[in-house]
């Protein structure tokens, strides 16, 4: 599978198009979900705001996403 690319795409837009990645999100203590903020924040954004790897957080992100089957419907792809 290619790298996931995720530099330039705000946290928002992770939890959205991947809704997966909520629970990692909450994992880390980073309660994004419904904050302002991430509309604009990316994951090195939130992880220097909020003290922590963005190396492990990324890592993370990156292996939920690639744990999706790419066949399931977004409803049925929850942690």
């Amino acid at each position: 599978m290619p790298k996931l690319d995720l530099s330039d795409v705000s946290v928002r837009d992770i939890m959205s198009r991947y809704p997966e990645t909520i629970g990692v999100f909450l994992d880390f203590r980073l309660h994004c979900i419904g904050c302002p903020i991430s509309g604009f924040h990316t994951l090195a954004d939130a992880a220097l705001e909020h003290n922590i790897s963005e190396a492990a957080l990324r890592a993370a992100i990156e292996q939920t996403v690639a744990s999706i089957p790419k066949d399931a419907p977004a409803l049925f792809r929850r942690r």
